[in-house]
């Protein structure tokens, strides 16, 4: 009978063994910290990223988690050199003979759609970039940063994530880059998606994806290592009384692309409009968002192209004036036309 025990015990050790060496293995997500509130523990002091894991046991249970601390400042103090830097390096860990299944960027809210979005231009769309933070500091009661670091990395290892580009996660829901915007300052739902809403959700049991990937290659749509200096591109907000004094002043200082943040559907006071028109003849282009918050600023505004001296008046669609700011940056880098500028602008994303 002990005999017969043994045997059953080391056929049973055996077999697994045997489905531990079949099991599937963990994908590997890349965590590329930037600091931000998910890491801030009051006045200078900030978690590192090997602190944040380390404080996350379950992590292991999802992926298998590599990490590396790019930055820990607050997302008011990211530069543009931050975002081809931060873009340059997804792109390298990508092309590694183990690379990454995704990405998790920890960054601050502040500014998080904007690196959203730039990182969703620069990097491929096939592998997930998943950007999240916190809303309540790391050491505050009911601290979200923990719950959304897990949860961000649960997208980026799912393969329901690839091909849609970059993403955020906040509060459990994922929203595209292109789509996504901070519309709270302080509450835990603060990002919405006000035109599109959330692509999906990060349910307890799976990530949930509710509408399918643009089909895009899996080449960025700007490599940066290739892009010159990104130019000045100024916002300027339009509004009762608004005169010529900010555009002149952007155009004195350099700029080569201006977002005017229109009235509704695209309105700009006249005086503020001749600056612009005066702008566009000494080769400055300028992009249409609106101030609402959210609809698009498209049909019924046409492309002026007549300009000799490449200068442009473009609809920003439904980017709102932060996000047109990075595209026209990016488009006037790649030294395109209006008309390639216009075109990217109304592309699908």
């Amino acid at each position: 009978m002990r005999r017969t025990r043994v045997l059953i015990a080391a056929a049973c050790l055996t077999s697994s063994v045997a489905a531990l060496a079949q099991a599937p293995q963990k994908p590997r997500v890349h965590i590329i910290a930037t600091g931000g509130t998910i890491s801030n523990l009051g006045g200078n002091s900030r978690r590192t990223v090997e602190e944040l894991v380390a404080a996350i046991p379950a992590l292991a249970n999802v992926a298998q988690v590599t990490f590396e601390q790019f930055s820990n400042i607050a997302s008011g103090a990211i530069t543009i050199d931050h975002w081809r830097n931060l873009a340059k390096r997804v792109v390298a860990v990508s092309k590694e003979a183990s690379a990454p299944a995704g990405f998790v960027i920890t960054h601050g809210t502040d500014t998080m759609e904007e690196t959203a979005f730039f990182l969703d231009l620069t990097t491929s769309p096939c592998t997930p970039v998943v950007i999240t933070g916190a809303m309540r500091q790391a050491d505050a009661v009911g601290a979200d940063g923990p719950a959304n670091l897990l949860n961000a990395v649960r997208v980026a290892a799912s393969p329901n994530a690839r091909g849609l580009g970059a993403l955020i996660l906040m509060n459990d829901e994922i929203f595209r880059a292109h789509d996504a915007t901070k519309s709270n300052a302080s509450r835990m739902d603060a990002f919405t998606a006000p035109d599109a809403g959330p692509v999906g959700v990060a349910d307890p049991d799976s990530v949930v994806v509710y509408r399918p990937a643009v089909q895009r290659s899996c080449a960025p749509l700007f490599d940066v290592a290739a892009l010159g200096e990104l130019p000045r591109v100024d916002v300027i907000y339009a509004h009762v009384g608004s005169d010529s004094v900010l555009v002149d002043a952007a155009v004195a200082a350099g700029a080569r692309g201006i977002v005017i943040a229109s009235v509704g559907r695209g309105g700009v006071p006249p005086i503020q409009g001749s600056a612009a028109r005066r702008a566009v003849e000494r080769g400055v282009v300028i992009a249409i968002s609106t101030r609402t918050g959210s609809g698009r600023v498209g049909q019924g505004f046409s492309v002026d192209t007549t300009s000799k001296t490449n200068g442009a008046v473009i609809p920003a669609q439904g980017l709102n004036p932060q996000k047109a700011r990075v595209l026209l940056m990016l488009t006037l880098a790649a030294k395109y036309d209006a008309r390639r500028i216009a075109e990217l602008f109304r592309a699908p994303n």
